[in-house]
């Protein structure tokens, strides 16, 4: 996986491009959404294999997920705007597994499930694999793995957010 970082970077970015008036609930619900399909790493403790529909990076990475979650924040939370609501929240979890399958382990990204069990990478993987647990993330792996993310993701996020800031102040 991508760190939480990453994808709560990736998820603030969605919201302020979409929606460049963005309150603070719709960055909140974006950024957990991106960070929410790792709730996943919970079957782990319960015996679920990693490449079971519901072990890591399965349902909760899926298509189906990343919709059935937007949709239900949306209509809980979205009060006059539930479509931009829910196309943020849909981005933002959605990219949680599209970033998953450009990293550089793991067993791959359930896209599909629960139609398809198969489990996808992309060509481009060079995001370093984040360690699953606190305490392996202050390592010299973690450090890679922030190191990475500096250069694929917030380096990127920066600059798509540089710009739609210059694009706002003319």
């Amino acid at each position: 996986m991508a760190s939480i970082f990453g994808h709560g970077l990736v998820a603030y970015t969605t919201a302020k491009v979409i929606d460049s008036k963005s309150n603070t609930l719709l960055i909140f619900l974006a950024i957990a959404s991106a960070i929410v399909p790792d709730i996943d790493v919970l079957a782990f403790k319960f015996g679920i294999d990693y490449l079971h529909p519901l072990g890591h990076r399965g349902f909760t990475h899926s298509i189906v997920f990343a919709l059935i979650w937007s949709a239900s924040l949306a209509f809980f939370f979205g009060k006059t705007r539930k479509l931009i609501f829910a196309l943020v929240l849909f981005l933002s979890a959605v990219s949680h597994g599209i970033f998953d399958a450009m990293t550089s382990g793991g067993e791959g990204v359930g896209f599909f499930i629960p139609f398809e069990n198969s489990r996808y990478f992309f060509p481009f993987r060079a995001i370093k694999v984040s360690p699953i647990g606190i305490e392996k993330f202050f390592s010299e792996w973690g450090i890679r793995v922030i190191l990475s993310e500096l250069q694929y993701i917030a380096l990127p996020c920066g600059i798509v957010l540089l710009v739609l800031f210059l694009f706002k102040r003319k």
